[in-house]
């Protein structure tokens, strides 16, 4: 089957909505089944690697289509393949890296590299973004090589690749990689209207109060309707540090409120997971005051950052958000933390 008639067989049968927006990628992403599922060119020692067909950087809003128009590819394809989202597999990296040093490696990314041209043909990567400078570094050499090796890759991202780690420290270090992603990937914009993610998330509560076993059953549906019940942990690394996010599909997060404030996380470690999620759901957010003065600024500094980061938030709590945090220094300033809470909650707000 094309992957016209795969998408055609879910519209047909109800579980897709058919947009003009994704049918219009529907061959580009044909096209790269195809190749793959040609027989593998032959690799050996004098023989270079092949030019790999090249890739799909599928680019546009949020909730537009993307990560379920590359699944559908991932599951067509049949070749040795990979899918991660894209911290997930920097965070693989990373840990290949150090062990590549512990074995006294001078170059640990060329090991990393080999291994994955060596198991697979096909790279699907979910929300490409870089955040750091080292990530910035690493990533170039490492699709380079890729690139050699004859592995296809189709990734997803919010951003266009000229978009792609703006503003970062030293970027003019990663602008050739900018230029790589360019030549030996086709970016296609996305440019759907309608948000489905906004869409599965519309007329159901964003806040749950007070922590009841019902207001756990509901967070517990609202995570089954956005990740099918399949989550892994994520680890984000930040300046040296690691944030665990213990539940993570797709772009969306589950965590316990003391995962996130009740360790001594800042603004820098709240940015980070704004950039790497685009849901979170936030449980058993405390009454808060004097007893608890350091969680709650933390908290305060949690939601300023998915405020700016256009985050959509979906939290359960011990009371609604003018009645958090009620006594104790720093009342007054929570008022503000409070007005964002509730407009975090409306329908449209992440739109």
């Amino acid at each position: 089957m094309t992957m016209q008639d795969i998408y055609r067989a879910k519209v047909a049968a109800g579980s897709l909505q058919a947009d003009p927006a994704q049918e219009a990628v529907l061959g580009e992403l044909e096209r790269v089944r195809q190749a793959l599922a040609a027989p593998a060119p032959k690799k050996g020692f004098f023989r270079k690697a092949p030019e790999p067909e090249p890739g799909l950087y599928m680019w546009g809003g949020v909730g537009r289509g993307k990560s379920m128009l590359m699944d559908l590819l991932y599951e067509a394809v049949e070749a040795p393949k990979q899918r991660q989202h894209f911290h997930a597999f920097m965070q693989w990296v990373h840990a290949r890296m150090g062990d590549a040093r512990k074995r006294g490696v001078d170059d640990a990314i060329a090991p990393v590299a080999a291994e994955l041209v060596a198991d697979v043909r096909f790279l699907a990567f979910d929300e490409m973004q870089i955040t750091d400078i080292t990530d910035a570094m690493i990533v170039g050499r490492l699709f380079e090589a890729l690139f050699a090796g004859g592995v296809t890759v189709v990734t997803t991202s919010n951003r266009p690749p000229d978009d792609l780690y703006k503003d970062g420290l030293n970027r003019q270090l990663f602008v050739p990689f900018i230029e790589l992603i360019k030549q030996k990937l086709v970016v296609h914009e996305l440019s759907s209207p309608t948000d489905y993610r906004q869409g599965r998330l519309a007329g159901s509560p964003a806040y749950f109060t007070p922590l009841t076993r019902e207001a756990r059953a509901q967070i517990d549906a609202v995570w089954q309707d956005l990740t099918g019940g399949e989550d892994a942990p994520l680890t984000l690394h930040v300046k040296g540090r690691e944030v665990v996010l213990p539940r993570f599909h797709n772009g969306a997060a589950r965590v316990p409120f003391f995962e996130l404030c009740g360790r001594p996380l800042g603004a820098a470690d709240y940015l980070a997971l704004a950039e790497a999620v685009r849901v979170l759901i936030l449980e058993e957010i405390p009454q808060l005051g004097r007893s608890n003065f350091n969680e709650a600024k933390r908290f305060v500094t949690l939601i300023d950052a998915l405020y700016e980061g256009k985050v959509k938030l979906i939290a359960s709590a011990a009371a609604a958000p003018e009645m958090l945090y009620i006594e104790g220094e720093g009342t007054f300033e929570f008022e503000r933390t409070a007005s964002r809470l509730r407009e975090m909650q409306s329908a449209d707000w992440a739109a």
